[in-house]
């Protein structure tokens, strides 16, 4: 039997798991507690459950479909884990310490398809969605870590911008976010929690719809067409205008700000009249929306783009905030350790094949 992760399902879907196979509704609540509240390791260690439901358990489930790899640890605290999945795929996932809390940056698939130039998530193609439980073990995980340093702390955010499109892996994304917020387990408000999609139109509809009341990042990185096509292929097959009267319906249904996301690349898309088509584009959307500048992490694969000089960016920023458009700049973690997203999976891949290793700067 393939057993599933134990983490994967969402409360209800174990409850009804339980009464399919005999067992009584009410031993869920216990369940869930003892995997989020007591975070046990081990279905041995699951004492307040029934045991015969334990013993069901552990002949469907497993705790662990993941081993760590590799953790690089920067001087500002933040952790990179490099896990192996049981079918020998790596995955990031990065723990960084802000001054809001402990946020978790999490992957969703095994590569990513989305293509954009610049990025070293798309050195290597999509192979796999995560399931559910993959993506919820990635916190888990960090958590354990968390708890074994004794010292009460606990995951309370989420951002969802690891190795591949979120919204190309869309069921097991509602689950695994129903399965975080859920008050009787790891109870990670809405509030704390951003995903972020290059841009996926009808999906961005049917995730308004999902009323999920979580943050929404869009990465934009152009204001025009032309140019977000050159660096995100994804712009061919949802253009900048489809895409906006997209965030429109998002932003009418939820009543909810949204982040534009906007990596700045030297002489690419750094200039003024940029900022100016930027803002214009935006245009009556200034109240809800709110711009993130972010410092590129340069990969030697994409060795055509190289990250803006500050006072581009400051006149970037500058060039907004005149033009009435809310802005901030990304804080950066792990200065010292591999920084682009995917890069530390890129360069151990390519360890293990004897190659050339892409290097990283700075983190996001």
């Amino acid at each position: 039997m393939n057993k599933q992760s134990i983490y994967g399902l969402t409360l209800e879907q174990l409850a009804s798991w339980l009464v399919e196979h005999g067992h009584k509704k009410s031993r869920a609540s216990r369940i869930w507690e003892s995997l989020y509240r007591q975070r046990v390791k081990d279905f041995a260690e699951m004492t307040e459950v029934n045991g015969e439901t334990v013993q069901l358990l552990s002949e469907h489930f497993v705790f662990q479909t993941m081993d760590e790899h590799v953790k690089q640890e920067s001087a500002d605290g933040t952790i990179k884990f490099l896990f192996r999945l049981k079918d020998g795929n790596l995955i990031e996932t990065v723990l960084m310490r802000q001054k809001y809390g402990l946020s978790v940056c999490v992957t969703t698939q095994v590569g990513c398809n989305i293509g954009c130039s610049f990025c070293a998530s798309g050195l290597l193609a999509k192979s796999r969605d995560l399931s559910s439980g993959e993506i919820v073990e990635q916190i888990m995980k960090v958590q354990h870590h968390l708890d074994g340093l004794g010292l009460g702390q606990r995951v309370s955010h989420v951002v969802v911008m690891g190795i591949g499109e979120p919204f190309d892996n869309f069921t097991n994304l509602l689950n695994f976010l129903t399965i975080i917020k859920d008050h009787k387990g790891l109870a990670i408000a809405g509030k704390g929690i951003t995903v972020s999609t290059s841009g996926l139109a009808d999906k961005i509809r049917e995730f308004a719809d999902a009323n999920m009341q979580v943050n929404l990042a869009i990465s934009l990185h152009a204001p025009n067409n032309e140019l977000r096509t050159r660096i995100m292929k994804i712009n061919r097959a949802i253009p900048i205008e489809k895409l906006m009267p997209a965030i429109d319906y998002y932003l009418e249904k939820t009543n909810r700000r949204i982040t534009l996301e906007y990596i700045l690349l030297k002489d690419i898309n750094d200039r003024q009249e940029h900022a100016l088509e930027l803002a214009e584009l935006i245009g009556d959307r200034r109240q809800m929306a709110n711009v993130n500048l972010i410092p590129y992490n340069p990969v030697d694969e994409h060795s055509q783009y190289q990250r803006s000089e500050r006072e581009s960016v400051r006149a970037f920023f500058d060039t907004l905030k005149k033009q009435g458009v809310s802005v901030s700049t990304r804080l950066e973690h792990g200065v010292d350790i591999d920084a682009a997203c995917g890069q530390l999976r890129s360069k151990q891949i390519q360890k293990a094949k004897g190659g050339a290793s892409p290097s990283g700067v700075a983190a996001g």
